[in-house]
């Protein structure tokens, strides 16, 4: 079993100590009314536009997502949360230096050994869901949890249809697959955009990822038989009906939508494996982007 695999199997108990621990880190979490932004690099940017949309659509207060490099310095926030799986990205560490004494910090981490522990105000290490793999599975959702938790917003429901995402089988066909689009609606738009992530990193397949409503202008026109369209949480109406009219392999979404990433996981690996790639060794990456000064 491959790292990814071994990591992306224990995310149920992982999302289950996050929402146990979330109470825990109340003071390091934005309060409501707060003005903030949520920043990453890579899926830990696409993990804040999950959080973005989700505090903002439970009236928690205005709350924007960006990449840490393309942080708007003219925008005033009450806070600033930064996604940092390694705590060495360089993008992130910079962003947290010129914000210190002028903009109050959060960093979520993995690993309390590295200098985003002294770079940010307040701090939340999951380091229970670290992970010795490239590509990111569970310390992301669990991030994700931990937030979901805090807004009040996570179940066990989401728990369990975790687990369902890890022992029922991938629809048939879908492996085979040469094109993968993913949409999403509200804050699956970025796990939309993550799950077309996972699938370029572990798999080096065609994936795209787009809002839901978006499909329609334009992208729908390069799906074929070979296509496969996923829908995180509900369709548009009429949405399906005119994706399978074109050949593609409608994918609905039906287990909660954290738990859909699940599966695109493990879709991941399968065809990286199919392809004979080894999802532990994607190509170009590693663990951290650190820039020479």
């Amino acid at each position: 079993m491959s790292h990814v695999e071994d990591e992306l199997n224990s995310q149920p108990e992982c999302w289950t100590r996050a929402a146990q621990e979330a109470g825990r880190h109340r003071d390091a979490l934005p309060e409501p009314g707060e003005r903030v932004a949520v920043v990453g690099c890579g899926t830990s940017y696409f993990m804040a536009q999950a959080v973005a949309a989700l505090r903002e659509g439970a009236g928690q207060g205005e709350t924007d997502a960006f990449a840490a490099s393309e942080f708007p310095h003219r925008r005033p926030y009450d806070r600033v949360v930064a996604l940092t799986r390694s705590g060495t990205t360089t993008e992130v560490l910079d962003l947290l230096g010129r914000l210190r004494g002028t903009t109050r910090t959060t960093a979520v981490t993995a690993d309390p050994a590295t200098p985003v522990m002294t770079a940010a105000d307040d701090l939340v290490v999951l380091d229970f869901a670290d992970e010795r793999s490239v590509v990111q599975t569970r310390f992301a959702t669990t991030a994700l949890t931990l937030l979901r938790a805090h807004l009040g917003l996570h179940t066990d429901a989401v728990v369990a249809d975790a687990r369902t995402a890890l022992t029922a089988d991938l629809p048939q066909g879908l492996v085979e697959c040469t094109q993968f689009t993913f949409l999403g609606r509200g804050w699956t738009v970025g796990l939309a955009n993550e799950a077309g992530l996972k699938m370029r990193e572990a798999s080096l397949s065609w994936t795209e990822a787009y809002p839901a409503m978006e499909y329609r202008h334009g992208p729908i026109s390069i799906t074929t038989r070979s296509t496969a369209t996923w829908m995180f949480g509900e369709a548009p109406d009429g949405l399906a009906e005119q994706v399978r009219n074109t050949g593609a392999l409608w994918i609905a979404g039906g287990l909660d939508p954290l738990a859909e990433l699940v599966r695109v996981q493990r879709l991941a690996v399968a065809v990286a494996a199919a392809r004979g790639l080894d999802p532990d060794r994607p190509r170009h990456l590693t663990r951290s982007v650190i820039l020479a000064s």
